[in-house]
Formats: structure tokens, C-alpha cells, sequence
């Protein structure tokens, strides 16, 4: 018989990753105005939302240091504390992506996204925004699954795993429609490798989305 999982803690770990993937996806909005401002030229506040990124991604440290040092070294428990950690990291990771993005966009002083791949980037933003605010879902529910163990709330956490998978492949999509037409254009090299980085950056917070999934699953089968 299992042990209900969260009476073996003062308090639960995944309270604290619920808190943190809540900051991950506080942090779209803002990353969603500074890509629409950077391919904006009449917008101005592309930095002001950066540096609310950076804020927002200090602050989620903050949370994933408090998680590492609250849990206990000796407790048994049916969930290893390797595979928190391993989820916190790539939990953490979309927001590292999300940050890299905008550092990466800092880095040219004018907007060099062509007019013809605006529409094209504009969509692979959507497509990674999805996973973005699916990991606090996630969470939320397998917060309640290993309360209770019931086989119908895993299938729930289940289901957001499959979808993530599913919204990770999309992006992919997006990414190679973008790097076919970049290297089928008439630009100089300097912008292709700066048009490839920035569709990969923005590509991995799909990424980091998927294997927090395939980390949480990984929980699941404990």
C-alpha cells in the first residue's frame, strides 16, 4: 500500500513547485509584450519588459532554492528527491529560455526580423506560450494525484503530458518552416545565424516544457 505521498512532509514539495511553475507562467505576459514591442518600431518599453522578466526569473529562484533546501535528505518517500530536482530543473529552464530569448534580441540595437518572417515568428511565440501555461496545470494536478493516488487523477497529469508532447511538436514545425525560408532568403550571414539562434532559443522553451512532462511522468510511475 502507498504511503500517501504528502503526509510525509511538514510541507509538500509540490506545493513549492506549483508556486514556481506559477511564476513561470506569470512571466508570458511580459515575454509576449516584448517580442510584440521588438517587432513593433514605434514601440519603446522593450527593455522595461525585459527587466520584468529578469525580475520575475530572480524571483523564481528564490522559490527553487527554497525547494531544495526544505527538503528533507533522509525521508523515504515514493518519489525520489533526484527526480524533484530534475523536474525543478527543466521546469526551470523554460524560464532561462524565455530570459535568453530577450538577452539574445538585446543584443541588435534595430529590429532585424524580415517583414515576410513577422507572421512566422509571431506564431511560433503563440505555439510555445501554450506549454508555458500548461506546466502550472500540470502540477496542480499531480499535486492532487499524490494526495489521494486516484487512478483517475493520474490519468488528468496523464493528459498533460500527452499534450505537451503533442504542443512540443508543433513548435518544431514552426521552427523548421522559419530555418527553410531563413536559409532561402537573400540575407547576409550575420542575420541568418541571428535569425537560426533566435528561432532555436525561443524552440527550446517547448523543449524544457517537455521534459519537465516526461519528468513529472517519470514521478508518476514511482
Amino acid at each position: 500500500m502507498r504511503i500517501p505521498f504528502l503526509n510525509m512532509f511538514m510541507t509538500s514539495p509540490f506545493e513549492g513547485l506549483q508556486e514556481h511553475a506559477e511564476k513561470v507562467k506569470e512571466c508570458t505576459w511580459a515575454f509576449q509584450q516584448a517580442i510584440a514591442c521588438y517587432l513593433s518600431p514605434k514601440c519603446k518599453t522593450f527593455e522595461e519588459l525585459r527587466d520584468e522578466v529578469t525580475r520575475l526569473e530572480s524571483e523564481a529562484d528564490a522559490i527553487k532554492r527554497r525547494i531544495r533546501g526544505h527538503i528533507p535528505k533522509r525521508t523515504m518517500t515514493p518519489v525520489s528527491t533526484f527526480l524533484i530536482f530534475r523536474y525543478l530543473k527543466q521546469q526551470d529552464g523554460v524560464l532561462d529560455a524565455v530570459e535568453d530569448t530577450l538577452d539574445w534580441i538585446s543584443y541588435r540595437s534595430e529590429t532585424k526580423i524580415p517583414a515576410e518572417l513577422e507572421k512566422d515568428f509571431a506564431l511560433l511565440i503563440n505555439a510555445v506560450i501554450d506549454p508555458i501555461e500548461k506546466l502550472a496545470s500540470m502540477v496542480a494536478e499531480a499535486r492532487q494525484y499524490f494526495k489521494s493516488y486516484s487512478e483517475k487523477q493520474r490519468v488528468v497529469v496523464k493528459n498533460i503530458i500527452h499534450t505537451l508532447h503533442q504542443q512540443e511538436r508543433e513548435v518544431d514545425n514552426f521552427e523548421y518552416i522559419i530555418k527553410k525560408k531563413v536559409f532561402n532568403m537573400e540575407i547576409d550571414a550575420v542575420s541568418i545565424i541571428y535569425l537560426v539562434r533566435l528561432t532555436e532559443i525561443i524552440g527550446s522553451i517547448a523543449d524544457h516544457a517537455q521534459n519537465a512532462g516526461d519528468m513529472m511522468n517519470a514521478m508518476l510511475s514511482k
